[in-house]
């Protein structure tokens, strides 16, 4: 391995390409050396033909030498730089490539070439490339060339759905030659090609540009990695005490922070997490590329912590789908809004298989959730003002109110003809993950209610008063859905997930028989983000030994040597799986630290694994202010990090740490170490001078 943990080298690239590293930056995607790749938002196929559609990449290109050489391969993560390094005894040859974090619809090839021999030869490369200027999916025609760049540009060849809008994307790229030549007197020399991608010709002519002005001046390739440079410096996770665990964790967090826009990037278009990223999703592979309740549930919460803005950028994605929603629902025969299990740009229904996009509505749930959670951490009234978060929230609520079905027997509201998360089971009655997640949303819509001073229903209060929620009073557990029988096959994590994430209360007796009642019962092979699930529950209970060892089965879904995520362990499934990532991250991160988003405060239960000396969390954002936080086998430290924009800068603040055997009050002073033993306990506002503890 090697001794920078940022860093991932190989000697050679991986037999299956599909594990090849993918580069994106919240706008492109692309597989290195892939002849295709992505654009957000791009997509062709009607309904359930609907898929990301192909993008020729000029940059698919490979280097040679006339000699042998040595060929070797990293990824940096810190940078967000691919490099190849080709050697041979007369040059050395370095090949790089990014998608640029600053400048999204930039793309950027570079080729250093430096002699080894003597100067009165020349040293010449060969260039190959597999490009060619056409897609299945895009009609793409030639275009005149602008500033000595090739253009092409082309629509897709079918809308989402009838009458809908066809996409345009313009491609505008300084040709690469078949070979590159060091002439004789010259020791080195440097070449950079860029490829601008958008959706209409004067941003695709703005964005070349841009890259052409980076060129000229230098700034090319240290604009990208300082863009990154900034994300690591705002917020980054780091374990002491295993090698293994802290590459995974880096890794993850390198994967799912590229699917995101750059906060400098407030142009580009955000179409949403897919499973497989922005450089996966082609026709009938990785979920075509499709949106889930991946993005809220398993992706966004570990974001949402460090990155509130990007996190806000999920939420405006569903936002704009809202009227997609609102059709969903009312093709349903129901009310309000239903948003789809797999979604694409306008929110329609897009599964290609009818009975998931019918029966699995928890994602309205999920959604919703993450709306809140978003909430409890900000504070910011203006997603739900502004940036009509309250209208999803009110029309989840609506399409719950017109979904349940009243139950005189047991005087409870049911939801009936469901598919849980569990996708092994459908038409099942009371799922208690969806119904605990509606339960939620609608207590929810009635808080925010209240808050903006909207007149609510009096229904939402009483359908979330008197939801039923599965229960086995015999075995003191929570049966998956309504006639579930003990020990039958589970695909994934369902049940298990009503502590974490939904916060449902339970005794520390019901969590166990819980977590013991479906780890027997789940399929071994199933998904990567369920055994995660499993080690947060048993962290809960103070068992991290047994957390560690369910853990440490998520490994079998890295595919090295670049850290790519399979879906399955046996490396089937969706690549790159950032499903997978996100419940492995939240494990780490949410597990260790036992950080638990509550509705007035962020609280804390660390405990950490034998092998495992110290977790570092830098850059938690709480209500506006960020936290950096090092948890030790028997102590805590908190900072409060000084703010630039002067806020922090009084040496005031308004947070204080609570913790919850003592009733110890800390205020937080920006720059100042806090330090106590390791106990559990809560972040909130010094204003909450009696706490009542939600945990």
């Amino acid at each position: 391995m090697s001794a920078d943990p940022y860093t991932f080298t190989s000697d050679s690239l991986p037999a299956d390409h599909r594990f090849l590293p993918p580069l994106a930056n919240g706008l492109l995607g692309w597989r290195v050396y892939n002849s295709t790749m992505h654009m957000g938002g791009v997509y062709n196929g009607i309904q359930g033909e609907c898929h990301r559609a192909d993008v020729p990449c000029p940059l698919a290109v490979t280097v040679k030498t006339e000699e042998a050489g040595k060929d070797s391969y990293s990824l940096d993560a810190y940078t967000g730089v691919f490099t190849h390094t080709l050697t041979s005894p007369s040059a050395t040859v370095s090949q790089t490539f990014f998608s640029h974090r600053h400048h999204s619809n930039l793309m950027v090839m570079e080729i250093l070439l430096v002699r080894h021999v003597t100067p009165e030869v020349a040293v010449t490369v060969k260039l190959a490339s597999s490009f060619t200027p056409y897609s299945k999916d895009i009609d793409f025609q030639a275009a005149p060339d602008y500033r000595g760049g090739s253009h092409i540009q082309g629509r897709t060849h079918n809308p989402e759905f009838p009458e809908g809008p066809r996409p345009t994307v313009h491609l505008i790229w300084t040709p690469i030659p078949s070979t590159l030549t060091l002439q004789p007197g010259q020791s080195q020399d440097h070449w950079s090609f860029i490829l601008a991608v958008a959706g209409s010709f004067d941003m695709a002519k703005s964005s070349f540009d841009e890259g052409l002005n980076l060129m000229a001046t230098g700034f090319l390739r240290r604009s990208h990695e300082k863009a990154w440079e900034e994300v690591w410096l705002w917020s980054k996770v780091e374990v002491t005490g295993s090698e293994h665990l802290l590459k995974a964790v880096i890794g993850c967090m390198f994967y799912i922070l590229s699917a995101f826009p750059s906060r400098h990037d407030t142009n580009s278009f955000f179409g949403g997490i897919s499973p497989g990223g922005l450089s996966n999703g082609s026709d009938a592979q990785d979920y075509w590329g499709h949106v889930f309740w991946d993005q809220e549930i398993w992706i966004n919460p570990t974001v949402a912590l460090f990155y509130p803005q990007l996190a806000r950028a999920v939420l405006e994605y569903r936002v704009r789908t809202i009227d997609g929603a609102k059709y969903n629902a009312q093709k349903q025969g129901y009310e309000g809004l239903k948003f789809g299990w797999q979604s694409a740009v306008s929110g329609r229904e897009m599964c290609p298989v009818d009975v998931y996009g019918q029966d699995e509505i928890h994602i309205n749930g999920d959604v919703a959730l993450a709306f809140r959670n978003y909430y409890y951490l900000t504070e910011d009234v203006s997603m739900f003002t502004d940036g009509q978060g309250s209208q999803l929230i009110w029309g989840v609520a609506d399409y719950w109110l017109s979904r349940v079905t009243w139950c005189p027997d047991d005087q409870k509201y049911h939801l009936l003809g469901v598919m849980p998360p569990d996708e092994y089971y459908d038409n099942v009655n009371n799922s208690v993950y969806t119904n605990t997640v509606a339960k939620l949303s609608l207590q929810f819509a009635v808080e925010l209610a209240d808050l903006l001073e909207h007149p609510e229903p009096k229904e939402w209060q009483d359908v979330a008063d008197n939801f039923q929620i599965p229960f086995d009073q015999e075995s003191l557990y929570h049966p998956e859905f309504e006639g579930y029988s003990k020990g039958y096959p589970v695909k994934q994590a369902d049940a298990v997930m009503l502590s974490y994430p939904l916060g449902l209360s339970m005794l520390p007796e019901i969590r166990r028989n819980d977590l013991e009642a479906y780890e027997i019962a789940t399929d071994p092979h199933g998904p990567a983000m369920t055994w995660s699930m499993f080690a947060i529950g048993w962290l809960e209970l103070g068992k991290a030994e047994k957390a560690q060892r369910l853990l440490e089965k998520c490994f079998k879904n890295i595919q090295g040597p670049f850290q790519v995520w399979s879906e399955s362990s046996d490396g089937s499934g969706a690549v790159n799986f950032l499903t997978g990532m996100g419940g492995f991250l939240q494990a780490v991160v949410f597990g260790y630290s036992g950080f638990r988003v509550q509705k007035e405060c962020l609280a804390f239960s660390p405990l950490l694994p034998n092998d495992l000396s110290e977790v570092c969390i830098h850059g938690v954002s709480y209500l506006g202010h960020q936290l950096d936080w090092l948890f030790q086998k028997d102590e805590v430290c908190v900072t409060l990090r000084e703010q630039k924009n002067g806020a922090a800068s009084a040496k005031v603040c308004d947070l204080q740490v609570i913790l919850k055997a003592s009733g110890t009050k800390l205020p937080l002073t920006p720059g100042t170490p806090v330090k106590f033993p390791r106990e559990p306990g809560c972040v909130c506002k010094l204003e909450l001078s009696s706490f009542c503890w939600p945990f």
